[in-house]
């Protein structure tokens, strides 16, 4: 019987991460065009618009490879797998022998690999573009995100995420200017990963910046809908990481009651509530920047994380 409640809880969470992802982008853009003085689309759109893709025909282009079709379905299997298996109403769950950031990280990097291979596949130049600055961005976050990993690690002893949770909630953790600059480094990671302001603009299509939509743009239909859903469902994967890692108050325990369980639910929603009205607030008090700015962006992400081991190494040996 436990195991069958473990098993429910853990098909609750996937099933929680995905329905939230398109309310999660509604309620930032809901946000944000308050903050413009809009009214705003309505926070359900997001949901209207993949309903309204999955019922459209698909176009493909004549020379469009086994690779372009099947890229969408890989690209949000990873994504949701990813998300799924970060904590976020509980911890300790069946699969949390498996939420290890490195796991995550590998997944987040299969999905970019196969979409900007799909970007190239038509022979188009925006898809080239696309691919090639998508490659730029990766080349910088992904290194700044392991780094990341590795001071978590030297901090809680594991990447396993439910015992980093467990020892960030802990007294013994206490203010640390390493972690510190870890969690403005996450936080800088998962704005460039998210394609958001000042790094991209998914919202415009301007040859001379857009990123993410360049590697899209021949995508049509159900396919379109499923890279649209992964791309939710990453900011909900980014969202819950920095709420797990840097926020971890009100997670569950292992093996908790449907009460404890319902606390961490509340938790959680009002965490990702608060993250989204910062990130929409961010987002209205900064312009895009140009994409040759990019690199020193990440840059800094990198140089916060690398200082953040470093620190780490040295307080070790004094």
């Amino acid at each position: 019987m436990a195991m069958i409640f473990q098993l429910a809880v853990q098909g609750a969470q996937m099933l929680l991460v995905l329905l939230l992802a398109p309310l999660l982008i509604g309620f930032v853009r809901k946000v944000k065009a308050r903050l413009l003085r809009r009214q705003g689309p309505s926070l359900i759109q997001p949901y209207r618009d993949l309903v309204r893709l999955m019922r459209k025909e698909v176009v493909l282009a004549d020379n469009a490879s086994w690779l372009f079709r099947v890229t969408p379905y890989l690209i949000f299997a990873a994504t949701w797998v990813a998300a799924a298996l970060v904590p976020t109403f509980a911890a300790g769950l069946q699969f949390s022998w498996t939420a290890d950031l490195i796991v995550i990280v590998a997944l987040l990097g299969s999905a970019r690999f196969f979409q900007a291979l799909a970007g190239m596949d038509v022979g188009t130049s925006f898809g080239g573009i696309g691919a090639s600055r998508e490659v730029m961005i990766a080349s910088l976050a992904e290194p700044a995100m392991l780094l990341i990993v590795f001071s978590l690690a030297l901090v809680a002893g594991a990447t396993q995420l439910s015992t980093v949770a467990a020892f960030m909630s802990s007294p013994e953790v206490g203010l640390r200017v390493s972690l510190g600059m870890s969690a403005i480094a996450l936080v800088m990671v998962a704005i460039a990963e998210n394609a958001r302001i000042p790094v991209d603009n998914p919202a415009t299509h301007l040859e001379l910046t857009m990123v993410h939509e360049a590697m899209i743009l021949e995508y049509s239909g159900r396919h379109l809908a499923m890279i649209e859903l992964a791309t939710f469902l990453k900011l909900v994967l980014y969202v819950s990481l920095i709420s797990c890692v840097f926020l971890p108050w009100g997670l569950a325990s292992a093996g908790a009651g449907p009460k404890a369980l319902a606390i961490g639910a509340a938790t959680y929603l009002a965490k990702l509530a608060a993250l989204a009205i910062l990130l929409a607030v961010f987002e209205t008090a900064v312009a895009k920047m140009r994409v040759f700015r990019v690199p020193d962006f990440l840059g800094a992400a990198l140089m916060l994380a690398l200082l953040g081991t470093l620190l780490l190494f040295v307080s070790r040996s004094l």
